[in-house]
């Protein structure tokens, strides 16, 4: 039988999108591994539940990376796919991550404009301070928001979607993200995943024109819970 996802891990869906919590270590899409993608787990669970005899539409909106957890959107319409294309060009999406690092920040706050040149080989980006050959400019904001006795959390908001954009440009300023051995964190975790979690993705539904806002809980693991124990503010 076709693998596929568990209901409780759906935290939004309408006529023409349905969104859903990844877990570290799935793909979205296919790849080279042959493992099988969010996206077909999802068509599984769809065509299932609803009982279709046919082929189930469904496409990815955006993409996170394997090792990040968090909010996935797709669209289950053409023109859901569409309209919502539209936004993220527009610029008119809004994406919040979570990140857990070792380091303190250089200050509790801060907006970081980089200039990320990705290597395809490598599947890795690095940043810059200065525009060089081929590279694209990258913006996001970031807060301190928690802390332990030995780590930090901070809420980011993606101001723009490059490639690894978050893990270098942390990874830039000393604090890569705990587990990243790719950018630079120390050790990997055990799970093989890296503290990069989507937590939040707003915005107003093109279709409906109401606002949208999905929120997903970080994995379940003892290092998240002792800072959803702190009880971290969105």
């Amino acid at each position: 039988m076709a693998e596929k996802i568990s209901s409780d891990r759906i935290i939004y869906e309408d006529n023409h999108f349905i969104a859903v919590n990844k877990e570290c270590g799935e793909i979205v899409q296919s790849d080279k591994t042959g493992d099988v993608p969010l996206i077909d787990k999802v068509k599984q669970f769809i065509k299932e539940r609803d009982s279709k005899p046919g082929r189930v539409f469904l496409e990815v909106t955006h993409r996170i990376d394997r090792p990040v957890s968090g909010v996935v959107l797709f669209a289950k319409t053409s023109k859901g796919l569409s309209r919502i294309n539209n936004l993220f060009q527009e610029g008119k999406i809004q994406k919040k991550y979570w990140a857990i690092v070792k380091n303190m920040p250089p200050k509790d706050s801060d907006t970081l404009v980089h200039y990320i040149l990705r290597d395809s080989k490598k599947n890795k980006s690095y940043a810059y301070h200065r525009d060089v050959k081929g590279s694209k400019i990258a913006r996001l904001e970031y807060e301190l928001v928690g802390r332990t006795q030995n780590y930090y959390l901070l809420s980011i908001n993606l101001i723009t979607g490059r490639h690894h954009q978050i893990r270098a440009q942390l990874s830039k300023i000393g604090c890569p993200i705990r587990g990243d051995l790719k950018y630079g964190y120390p050790r990997s975790n055990p799970d093989g995943g890296i503290n990069l979690h989507s937590r939040i993705f707003a915005f107003t539904h093109p279709i409906s024109g109401d606002a949208i806002r999905i929120v997903a809980d970080p994995p379940n693991d003892k290092l998240w819970e002792q800072f959803m124990l702190l009880g971290v503010d969105l």
